[in-house]
């Protein structure tokens, strides 16, 4: 089950989806597969100089393909996937960090699975979402028909682990990646009549760093410590799936009829062989944005093609539309690379492209950057650097006082682009609710509006998974804004663990102009869930929690704020709440 505060049971409706299907008189639109990698790095492919690293399908995949040398994402994960969802710079559609709710995509945004969706096809995602866990923020809200994994910014286990079909939790069986391709395999072998859309965002080598014996023994006879043999072999894992996928295609008889598109969504998860770039994830250097960019379609894109002109990941929704057929959308940051990937052209059109971070603070100008084609420059709180990627792909040499006259120019561009794509971003917006299509709708406090200090988060980071200790004072509350589509009656039930030395504390809950309370009488006080990490993990670990049910409320359309605050504390705490 989704773990949160808010649980809502009203009636499931049954939904008649009617599909007109007509004979076509031109060839079948190509299918489309997405296959997006987790913190791994553009030298996390042995075709691209690792040594280290064993990757004989992405490396035989490149031969087979056009690559791009060079193409650019966000340096970190959500703001990476809401900008190939949408076409459009991440800023723009409200994901702006990686928790603490700025990872949200506002549902307004079209997405290519919207698009393609509404274009005949099939469309199915396998993996981390990312970009929102509320209804309409979630895959189905965006367009997907078929959804299998999570939505937070990262998994606490990836063995035996619960994970969401479809809007309800279940125990998987097995490797997380290994489950996320046998889905990815059904839905494939579902659609094989197509079109379909599958988008397969896989979570490795995202840590926890957890992988099977087999692999992980393989890269420490290698002699490398435990966390890189761990990265390494979650990657030969991650090569192995693809190679899965592309089999069933074979087998299928559908390799020359599908585009298989291969990227990652940031630089690599610390310092490792990089390609002798500068940075990693979170920087706004090469080495944190500059990623694989693959794409395999026989026939059509010739094979080995290697293209220089930069791209972009707001190109990817406009590129597949071009490719499948389909008008390009309007109000998008991205051009379309089909002329090029098809050699109808061997350039890109001049522009320029823009970098931001931004690490669950206020949101600041920098650090950030722009890239004009030869010249790059970097925004940072303690000093803004210019380099000449012709001439110094490494970033060896500052030229910001060489040549200041390109400095300020690039500079000026960067403000009037971050100051244009931030308009509509201001403080977080309020959480949907009140849609019967998913009638449960989970509050972390991740995701709150508000927090009072005493509280504290349990890793301390506030990242996906953690939670709330040190619940003391009826002083003490946390609180939510809500936007219902519709009047709705919740049942509300909270999350939580309390040893029987604190039981008796009394909890209330206040949404809108209505309060419920109730008394933790129960006490469960388990031990974390057992976590088979190769070395230890900076995120929180797991464990499983009581649900006491609080009461049922009904509340109207409309915006409104749900607080939770305690009413009595007879014990040293409340409760540790989920």
């Amino acid at each position: 089950m989704t773990r949160a505060l808010l649980r809502v049971f009203i009636g499931l409706f049954p939904c008649l989806l009617l599909y007109s299907c007509q004979p076509s008189e031109t060839a079948a639109p190509p299918n489309v597969i997405f296959i997006l990698t987790d913190d791994q790095g553009w030298g996390d492919i042995g075709a691209h100089g690792n040594t280290l690293v064993e990757t004989p399908v992405l490396d035989q995949f490149i031969t087979e393909s056009a690559s791009f040398n060079k193409f650019y994402v966000s340096p970190l994960c959500a703001p990476s996937r809401a900008s190939f969802l949408s076409g459009r710079y991440h800023l723009r559609t409200g994901t702006v960090s990686v928790s603490q709710g700025m990872e949200r995509m506002r549902p307004s945004e079209i997405t290519i699975a919207e698009l393609l969706k509404d274009a005949g096809y099939a469309t199915g995602c396998f993996g981390k979402w990312h970009n929102g866990s509320n209804y309409p923020e979630n895959p189905q809200g965006q367009g997907f028909q078929r959804f299998v994994g999570f939505s937070a910014g990262h998994w606490n286990n990836y063995f035996d682990t619960e994970l969401e079909y479809d809007g309800q939790f279940r125990k998987s069986s097995g490797y997380i990646s290994d489950v996320i391709t046998d889905e990815s395999l059904a839905f494939i072998e579902e659609n094989g009549d197509g079109p379909f859309f599958c988008y397969i965002p896989y979570n490795a080598p995202h840590g926890p760093f957890q992988v099977p014996d087999a692999y992980f023994n393989k890269y420490r006879e290698k002699e490398l410590d435990d966390r890189l043999a761990a990265i390494y072999a979650m990657v030969e894992n991650l090569d192995h799936n693809i190679g899965r996928i592309l089999q069933k295609l074979r087998d299928l008889g559908l390799s020359k009829n599908t585009i298989v598109i291969f990227a990652t969504d940031n630089g690599p998860n610390g310092q490792r062989y990089n390609g002798n770039m500068k940075g990693w994830k979170g920087k706004v250097d090469e080495g944190g944005v500059r990623v694989p960019f693959i794409v395999r379609w026989p026939g059509k894109i010739a094979a080995g093609y290697q293209i220089e002109p930069a791209g972009s990941h707001i190109d990817f929704l406009p590129t597949v539309m071009d490719l499948v057929g389909l008008s390009l959308p309007q109000d998008i940051d991205g051009i379309s690379l089909a002329p090029v990937l098809l050699q109808e052209e061997d350039q890109i059109p001049q522009r320029t492209i823009y970098t931001h971070v931004n690490f669950m603070t206020e949101l600041y100008p920098y650090p950030g950057a722009v890239r004009d084609g030869r010249y790059l420059l970097t925004v940072k709180e303690d000093g803004n650097e210019l380099f000449d990627l012709f001439g110094d792909p490494g970033q060896e040499d500052n030229l910001i006082n060489e040549i200041p006259k390109v400095a300020r120019e690039l500079l000026s561009k960067y403000h009037s682009w971050f100051q244009e794509v931030t308009r509509e971003t201001g403080t977080k917006p309020p959480i949907p609710a009140g849609h019967l299509e998913f009638p449960q709708v989970s509050l972390y406090p991740q995701e709150a509006m508000g927090i009072t200090d005493s509280l504290q988060y349990q890793e301390g980071h506030g990242w996906a998974h953690d939670w709330l200790v040190n619940w003391k004072s009826p002083e003490d509350s946390v609180w939510w804004p809500l936007q219902l589509a519709e009047p709705t009656t919740y049942q509300v039930f909270m999350e939580y663990t309390v040893p029987d030395t604190d039981l008796g504390g009394q909890v209330l809950v206040r949404a809108g102009q209505q309060e419920i309370n109730a008394t933790i009488t129960r006490a469960f006080d388990p031990d974390y869930i057992p976590s088979p990490d190769r070395v230890p993990r900076i995120e929180v670990y797991e464990k499983e929690w009581a649900r006491l049910e609080i009461g049922s409320v009904t509340l109207p359309a409309g915006r409104l704020q749900v607080v939770l605050k305690a009413l009595e504390v007879p014990g040293s705490q409340v409760c540790e709440f989920r």
